[in-house]
């Protein structure tokens, strides 16, 4: 029973380079490259960035927000995916640059990636233009549209127009990548205060109400054991919790 315990380890660990092997080049190129952290490389594992940059149709080029990136984990993976040609932006508010700030020195000091740049913004107010992104992402930070903790600088934002921002901030046809913690379903918003969950079909609901049709889904973050009960800090679930993920289209 040990050798097949061994093996099934080992087939895990290896799961994120077999997942990068399949995608196409310039992203497998990307997750491999070398530079990249020790810590990205162990969180790979969980976020398969391989497989999630391939379903969004990440292409050599590409103009990229990336909001709420936190220390810029994917900032990283999609500014080597997207090449020299394309251009990320990391777009944090106080509260989120302060959470990622040891991350974020060391992957961004000497110019290691001269395709980013890094934004502070308040959220009434992003400045990220009209037209100018074929694609933005937030990744698992969509529910704190609706999260309030004023004493922790955290006040409460404008969810309709900060998702008016980003449609306005969308090339025509331009995509916006979802990827949250669920909550129980009929839910709506209010598990983001207290659990940093958000009801999947509240979601869907709320984004295409701004000018947004869901092209499509992937269930490859899922997780059907996730307890919903629990906040997503709650060791019992971190790292482990059920994610949706939605890609839709500017109208």
């Amino acid at each position: 029973m040990r050798p097949f315990m061994i093996a099934v380890a080992l087939i895990l660990a290896a799961a994120p380079q077999l997942q990068a092997a399949d995608a196409p080049a310039h992203i497998a190129a990307a997750v491999a490259a070398a530079e990249r952290s020790a810590a990205d490389r162990e969180r790979d594992a969980r976020d398969k960035p391989a497989a999630l940059m391939e379903f969004a149709g990440i292409t050599e080029g590409m103009v990229i927000a990336d909001v709420f990136g936190g220390g810029g984990y994917w900032t990283e993976l999609l500014a080597r995916a997207v090449g020299p040609q394309g251009h990320v932006r990391l777009v944090n508010n106080s509260p989120y640059l302060q959470f990622a700030a040891k991350e974020f020195k060391p992957r961004f000091e000497g110019g290691r990636l001269p395709n980013t740049e890094q934004r502070l913004i308040e959220t009434c107010d992003m400045k990220l233009g009209r037209d100018a992104f074929d694609l933005i992402l937030i990744f698992m930070s969509y529910h704190d549209l609706y999260y309030v903790d004023e004493k922790d600088g955290w006040p409460a934002i404008d969810a309709g127009g900060f998702l008016d921002q980003l449609h306005a901030a969308l090339k025509p046809g331009g995509r916006l990548l979802i990827v949250d913690h669920a909550a129980v379903a009929g839910s709506g918003s209010a598990p983001a205060q207290d659990l940093h969950r958000i009801d999947e079909a509240f979601a869907k609901r709320d984004i295409q109400s701004h000018g947004f049709d869901l092209e499509k889904t992937w269930d490859g973050l899922r997780n059907p054991g996730d307890d919903y009960s629990k906040l997503v800090f709650d060791p019992a679930v971190r790292g482990k919790t059920d994610r949706f993920t939605h890609l839709y289209r500017r109208r």
